[in-house]
């Protein structure tokens, strides 16, 4: 696989085990740097870490694979050594595989659950890419320099383990499994231990659904569509036209670019979303109301939490819905989800399909001229900008937010 270019080990609150595991690293791959990903600890992994000769990103607290992600970018060229923090063992022969992506399979199984989680992580990923997974959570992999082009960025938390190996699958790289004799500490039969294997089947389950890129370049998974779940059909609607676009879009922003395109997801959207709306109310200024909110608050979601601030600031007033938006607020400002057309669409449907019955026909249109201007005004200036740089905006979309 050729010679090891940097090691990666993702670390949360592993102070009594990091110095081992940088030292065992060290003394199997001299020469090598480690580089520990510490992923928001609340004890002194970082400063261990350091002090057993790795080198240290201190990262807020995100997940697996997005700390993993950031430590990618500053690792140098070369084939990746990924492991867990509290590993015990030689990884060495992993890279004597014959293989782009070689996954370390423990001699003697480790673990103290029920193996549900490990179960459906095996049946997605044959069910999605036809790879019969022994060990498809291990987290002791080699990736080559074509494996880590294709597999990152990785999935977010610990779905990064499952995406990667679907990723390579399906790009045709080989992917091969070795028993090793190695040990990590388990996770047991009692609540802690079943709350990390809650968290790692929720992520292994959101790394097989719609995906996004985030400003960061993180990849996260979409959670907007799931406000298509409302009860109200042409919410719906438009949570799966912005779906579409989600998952098929191309490099077209703007009405402008994607009228000149022709047929694109965005303009399925500029059509079926007023279309949505005038089947909806029965009423044109409902179409271009639905419409229009639905294009300002996608415009608006290019931070986290902006579009959803903006939703909640106008839904107060025009008495809509809350509760949805109060519960993805945090996901979206903590960047582990991702609204997406589907999400922000949806919600400016909301807003659009209420403003319908709480204004007066006058307030109605005097509603659409102002969301038509800040749509004109968007297509040739960043919205997001101005809001940057304007007080008291700039406090409040900041707010919350990492930086």
């Amino acid at each position: 696989m050729g010679e090891l270019g940097a090691i990666l080990v993702a670390a949360r609150d592993e102070e009594q085990r990091i110095a081992a595991t940088v030292e065992r690293l060290r003394a199997v791959f001299p020469g090598v740097e480690v580089i520990v990903a510490d992923d928001g600890s609340n004890d002194r992994t970082a400063e261990v870490a350091e002090r057993a000769g790795a080198r240290v990103l201190r990262l807020p607290a995100q997940g697996k694979g997005q700390a993993l992600t950031l430590a990618e970018r500053v690792a140098p060229p070369g084939p990746l050594l990924v492991c867990d923090a509290d590993l015990e063992g030689d990884l060495s022969p992993l890279l004597e595989a014959d293989a782009e992506l070689a996954i370390a399979v423990f001699t003697e199984p480790q673990g103290g659950g029920f193996g549900i989680a490990k179960r459906a992580a095996r049946s997605l990923i044959r069910a999605y890419a036809g790879f019969v997974a022994v060990e498809p959570l291990s987290g002791q992999r080699v990736f080559s320099q074509r494996a880590r082009e294709t597999c990152f960025p990785l999935a977010a938390g610990f779905g990064c383990e499952v995406g990667a190996t679907v990723d390579a699958v399906r790009s045709g790289l080989r992917v091969a499994e070795l028993e090793l004799p190695l040990r990590h500490r388990p996770t047991g039969r009692d609540a802690a231990g079943f709350l990390h294997r809650g968290r790692q089947l929720a992520d292994v389950l959101l790394a097989f659904g719609p995906q996004g890129r985030s400003f960061r370049g993180l990849r996260l998974p979409l959670a907007g569509w799931l406000l298509g779940a409302r009860r109200h059909p042409a919410v719906t609607a438009v949570a799966l036209l912005g779906l579409a676009d989600d998952l098929w879009s191309g490099s077209e922003r703007g009405f402008r670019a994607h009228l000149s395109s022709g047929r694109t997801t965005g303009v399925l959207k500029l059509v079926g979303i007023p279309v949505v709306g005038l089947l909806a109310t029965r009423r044109l200024s409902g179409a271009l109301l639905v419409g229009l909110g639905a294009n300002f608050l996608n415009q608006l979601d290019t931070r986290p939490g902006r579009a959803l601030k903006a939703y909640l600031v106008a839904a107060l007033p025009a008495r809509a819905p809350l509760g949805c938006a109060v519960l993805l607020l945090p996901y979206d400002l903590g960047e582990r989800t991702m609204l997406g057309d589907a999400g922000s669409n949806a919600l400016g449907a909301m807003l659009g399909l209420t403003s319908v019955s709480r204004l007066t026909e006058r307030g109605r249109w005097l509603a659409i001229a102002a969301l038509a201007g800040l749509t004109v005004l968007g297509e040739r200036r960043s919205l997001g900008e101005l809001i940057e740089r304007t007080s008291p905006f700039a406090g409040l979309d900041r707010l919350g937010r990492r930086p």
